[in-house]
């Protein structure tokens, strides 16, 4: 086994967002490509904004995108007494020290820091620890160096250099004695033996200031790697005004979890050419090298052209199950059993038409619509003429057409406009509407195969039995 540990560690303050999804697939590649473990920890320190359907989310969204994770969710919360006791070790080791400032003092000492050009420091730093009254409240502050830096030998940025006058000595416990996130962070990821750091470059100068606290504790330094944030086709910081959504709402509207794995793979990495890759391909490349510094844009074009491409390939029956529940979970459309068993053949011809589950079940539901078809409305027009009538003819000869195939389906229909003399079209058209209603369908032979010589021939009838009525209303 590797020594290679990665951990995605979201906040259960809402969805799992798209962003939060690629950071949690590279932590995935890259342990599963190192032949390490992936871990997740879910820090729910921020007890008002946390939630437990939040979590459920999140632990679902990674379930779709298909990234286990090793041994059982760590939460943060229940860690507080861990993170407490090392904050008093620092106490004791001179790495931390008591500071009683009050919020007015702080606001003032900041601003003067702002002013003087350097971090916040508090003047207790070097105070004798018992110079205070013990019942005066105080906070738990690292004794950050006054000089030197600190450099973040970061495998995707570079060697970043941050000088410490330019780094607070940052609080470790709040005053009520509840640990703060830069501590919890760090004893979190000492105990899970966390060897890689992988996450967005938002967070590169925290991973300056957990540094410091490392080193405080003597403790090895994680290897960071900051990925470049995602943002939206526009190159602006992505939000929800770009469609910015949760994971499950790119489930919900049809994509596949290969192909957003593909996908969200592509925003901040690149192989070569590599643009089409399974997941098993990605495991057999990735790496730190592949990662992009500059912001990926969020292309929904691209990411339609991907699924698209996995649709194609998908088994039929499992997109002839996706495209059933995506019906009842998303469409007033009546599915009973006659019409399921229609569905499922179509798979194979239907999926080349559509991008996504959600465009599927638009090519598929000319086949499950409940007769007697309407012909009138935004997409059908009711028949005029002598079209009823040529369909009468029709009916006849669809009904001694035995080869229930698309290929003679369409030979009869063209061989009967040539008898008629007429364009096809005069009959293609109205066969078309009785048959669909308007609706997306292939190509006539095909719909009638799909749907059977049964139900196409019980389709005509519907609309040959209401003709009169329709003449004479």
């Amino acid at each position: 086994m590797s020594d290679v540990i990665t951990r995605f560690a979201p906040s259960p303050t809402g969805y799992l967002h798209i962003g939060g999804a690629r950071t949690a697939l590279f932590n995935w590649l890259y342990a599963r490509a190192k032949g390490g473990k992936f871990l997740l920890r879910v820090e729910d320190t921020d007890r008002a904004r946390s939630t437990g359907a939040a979590t459920t989310a999140i632990v679902d969204g990674m379930h779709w995108l298909g990234l286990d994770h090793d041994g059982d969710i760590l939460y943060q919360s229940q860690q507080a007494d861990r993170h407490c006791e090392i904050a008093r070790e620092l106490l004791e080791n001179g790495g931390a020290y008591r500071c009683y400032m009050s919020p007015d003092e702080v606001s003032a000492e900041r601003e003067t820091a702002r002013t003087d050009g350097r971090a916040f420091r508090s003047p207790w730093r070097d105070q004798p620890q018992d110079a205070a009254p013990e019942e005066m409240p105080f906070v738990v502050r690292l004794k950050a160096p006054r000089e030197g830096k600190t450099i973040i030998d970061d495998q995707v940025q570079g060697a970043v250099t941050f000088g410490n006058t330019e780094l607070d000595d940052l609080i470790l416990l709040r005053a009520d004695g509840t640990p703060t996130y830069m501590l919890a962070v760090v004893v979190d990821d000492h105990d899970m033996q966390i060897s890689h750091v992988i996450r967005g470059d938002d967070h590169l100068v925290n991973a300056a200031r957990q540094t410091l606290i490392y080193k405080a504790l003597d403790w090895p330094v994680p290897v960071f790697a900051h990925i470049p944030l995602i943002h939206g086709p526009d190159g602006k910081k992505l939000s929800k005004r770009h469609g910015a959504l949760g994971i499950a709402a790119y489930r919900d509207m049809g994509y596949l979890p290969e192909a957003m794995r593909n996908y969200l793979v592509r925003l901040g990495w690149a192989h070569k050419d590599m643009e089409i890759a399974s997941t098993e391909e990605l495991l057999s490349v990735f790496d730190f090298a592949g990662m992009n510094k500059a912001p990926s844009r969020l292309d929904f074009d691209k990411m339609a052209s991907i699924n698209a491409h996995y649709l194609h390939l998908a088994d039929n029956e499992r997109l002839a199950d996706l495209v059933l529940a995506h019906i009842k979970a998303f469409k007033d459309w009546p599915l009973d059993n006659a019409a399921k068993a229609r569905v499922r053949p179509a798979m194979e011809i239907l999926k080349y038409r559509a991008k996504t589950i959600s465009d599927l079940a638009e090519q598929a539901y000319f086949l499950i619509r409940t007769r007697p078809i309407s012909l009138t409305g935004k997409v059908a027009k009711p028949l005029k003429g002598d079209a009823m009538q040529r369909l009468g003819r029709l009916q006849v000869l669809l009904t001694d057409n035995v080869n229930w195939t698309a290929d003679s389906i369409g030979e009869c229909l063209q061989r009967f406009a040539e008898q008629e003399g007429v364009g096809f079209g005069k009959v293609g058209q109205p066969l078309r509407a009785v048959l669909t209603g308007g609706v997306p369908a292939p190509d006539l032979g095909v719909s009638c195969a799909l749907l059977g010589k049964d139900e196409t021939l019980a389709r005509l009838d519907d609309a040959l039995a209401a003709a009169p009525l329709r003449e004479n209303g």
